[in-house]
């Protein structure tokens, strides 16, 4: 059974206890969908809580250039998504970070509290995906990073590699070439899936060495990441001598320990049949952690209000 507080069995004053310190709407995730819905939500006079369990802005933050964007240029990721922090922060929405563990119908449970609420909308995003290799874990932060923008000025005139073949691999590849000596852009395919406009930008760069049909097989160091082992389409295998080694794979959804009390297909997805509504009646969903096929800065902000809107309806 998945309505698990029943109101109807509270007697007055624990009805009263809990109106009384309970949110209106709970969003969990900071990301360009969550914070959009907590603006929506703010401006529509309701109490509004927004959980985040690491840094705000979502995968936008790991973007060196945002040009797809109504009304701005062009923008860093990590400006744009600061921009939407403090304009959020100006509304005055009750922010914590705190990581969400479980929900349930009217509850929202960190790893540090429960708080109560009439809804609850996910906008929980996207996680980047890991070669899975030995040792992986060991270097992130001493050599591996999956955030060029973050991270890429400390290997200044360094030997860089970025794994890809989307348009992050091809952006951070770019970004990279302007402070590492050398950038290795390694690709398991012989074509990539990012824009035309952009491998074009790649392959004008003198110090950005295009390597395809390849995967990473190992990596190696001591304290530090030091080199990386790559095989061919045919097995055949070498070393790279590398200091730093960006992941720009693709992402996947982290909603695992909400399928308790919503439906997620097979990767993960939350599902939605239109959009807005989960399989549990008050918890809805926003931006890239739903069923959906294009995932997008705009989309993400499209579904952000979409959903906060759609809850504030019914909670009205």
């Amino acid at each position: 059974m998945r309505d698990i507080i029943n109101l109807e069995r509270m007697n007055f004053f624990e009805l009263f206890l809990w109106v009384i310190f309970m949110y209106d709407i709970i969003i969990v995730g900071a990301g360009p969908a969550g914070m959009t819905a907590a603006i929506y939500a703010l401006r529509a006079n309701k109490k509004v809580l927004l959980l985040e369990a690491k840094a705000y802005g979502g995968q936008i933050v790991n973007a060196y250039r945002v040009e797809n964007y109504p009304g701005i240029s062009s923008i860093s990721g990590f400006d744009l998504a600061n921009n939407m922090y403090n304009q959020v922060k100006s509304f005055g929405v009750d922010i914590k970070f705190e990581e969400v563990i479980g929900i349930q119908k009217y509850k929202v449970i960190t790893a540090n509290n429960e708080y109560k609420t009439k809804a609850i909308i996910l906008a929980t995003g996207v996680q980047n995906k890991k070669l899975n290799l030995e040792n992986e874990d060991k270097f992130i932060g001493r050599g591996i990073s999956y955030c060029a923008t973050c991270d890429g000025n400390f290997y200044k005139n360094k030997r860089v590699a970025v794994i890809g073949g989307g348009n992050t691999a091809l952006e951070d590849a770019i970004y990279l070439s302007s402070i590492a000596s050398e950038v290795y852009l390694i690709h398991r395919r012989d074509s990539f899936r990012g824009d035309d406009r952009l491998l074009d930008d790649v392959k004008r760069l003198d110090n950005i060495k295009i390597i395809t049909n390849s995967k990473v097989t190992n990596i190696f160091g001591n304290n530090c990441l030091s080199g990386i082992e790559i095989a061919d389409d045919t097995s055949n295998k070498s070393k790279i001598d590398i200091d730093g080694l960006f992941i720009a794979i693709g992402q996947e959804p982290k909603n695992n320990i909400f399928s308790d009390i919503i439906d997620i297909d097979q990767y993960g997805y939350i599902i939605s049949p239109d959009g807005v509504h989960t399989s549990c009646d008050g918890i809805y969903v926003a931006g890239d952690a739903r069923v959906k096929d294009l995932r997008q800065l705009t989309t993400a902000v499209s579904d952000g209000s979409i959903a906060a809107n759609v809850a504030i309806k019914e909670i009205n």
